[in-house]
C-alpha cells in the first residue's frame, strides 16, 4: 500500500490484457475487407476489379492497422518498465483501450461512407485521445516513480513526444474539419513529430551537469 493509500497491483495482468485487447483490434480491422470481398466474390469479379473498388477501404486499413502499431510499439516501451499499478493508472489504460477498439468502426466509416465532419471527428478524434491518454499515462509515472524503473530523462523525453504528437493531432483534426478540401491528408502533419520534437528532447543542462559531477565523483571516487 503506498503513501497515498491506493492499492498496488502486479502489472503483468494489465500488460497481457492489453496486448490481447490490441491483437483483437488490429485483427477487427480487416473484417469489412473480408465481407466485401465475399459480395464481389459472389459476383464474379476479378481482384483487379476488387482491389479497384476497395482503394478506399483498402487505404483506412492500412492506415489504421500501422497507427495501432504504433500506439502499441509506444506503450509497451514504456509499460515494459512498470513493475507496479494502481487503480488511476489501470483506469488510464481501459480509456486507452477503448480508444483503441473504437477505431475498427471509424475505419469501417472512413472506408465505406462519404466524408463528412462526423466522421473525421469520430476517427481523428479517437486518435487524439488516445495520444492525451497516453500522456497522462506517462505525466502519472513520472508522478508515482515507486511504480517503475524508468529513468527520469526517459520519461520525460516521452512527455515531450506525446505533447507534440497530441498537438499535432489536434492541428489535423482541426485542418481536417475547417478545409474539407484537404480532409484526411491533414494527418501527413504527424511526420513532423520527430522534428518537433528534437529541439525540446535533448538533454536538459541540468541533467548534463549533474551527470557530468557524478562521472567526476565516481572518477575522484576510483
Amino acid at each position: 500500500m503506498p503513501e497515498t493509500g491506493r492499492p498496488v497491483l502486479s502489472s503483468e495482468r494489465l500488460k497481457a490484457f492489453e496486448d490481447a485487447v490490441v491483437a483483437i483490434a488490429m485483427t477487427l480491422l480487416i473484417l469489412p475487407l473480408l465481407e466485401n470481398l465475399s459480395e464481389s466474390a459472389r459476383e464474379g469479379k476479378s481482384s483487379l476489379e476488387f482491389v479497384q473498388e476497395e482503394h478506399s477501404q483498402l487505404f483506412s486499413f492500412g492506415l489504421s492497422f500501422l497507427i495501432i502499431a504504433v500506439f502499441w510499439m509506444t506503450h509497451h516501451r514504456v509499460f515494459d518498465r512498470v513493475e507496479k499499478v494502481t487503480s488511476p493508472l489501470v483506469w488510464l489504460q481501459v480509456g486507452l483501450m477503448l480508444t483503441i477498439v473504437w477505431l475498427p468502426v471509424s475505419t469501417a466509416m472512413l472506408g465505406s461512407m462519404d466524408t463528412d465532419t462526423t466522421q473525421k471527428v469520430l476517427y481523428i478524434g479517437a486518435l487524439l485521445v488516445s495520444s492525451l491518454l497516453m500522456l497522462a499515462t506517462r505525466l502519472y509515472l513520472r508522478r508515482h516513480p515507486e511504480l517503475h524503473r524508468i529513468d527520469p530523462e526517459s520519461l520525460r523525453r516521452g512527455i515531450v513526444a506525446e505533447l507534440v504528437t497530441s498537438g499535432l493531432f489536434a492541428v489535423a483534426l482541426a485542418i481536417a474539419v475547417l478545409v474539407p478540401v484537404i480532409g484526411y491528408a491533414a494527418m501527413f502533419l504527424l511526420m513532423l513529430s520527430g522534428p518537433v520534437q528534437a529541439p525540446f528532447s535533448r538533454r536538459s543542462p541540468v541533467g548534463k551537469r549533474r551527470g557530468g559531477k557524478g562521472n567526476a565523483a565516481e572518477g575522484n571516487a576510483a
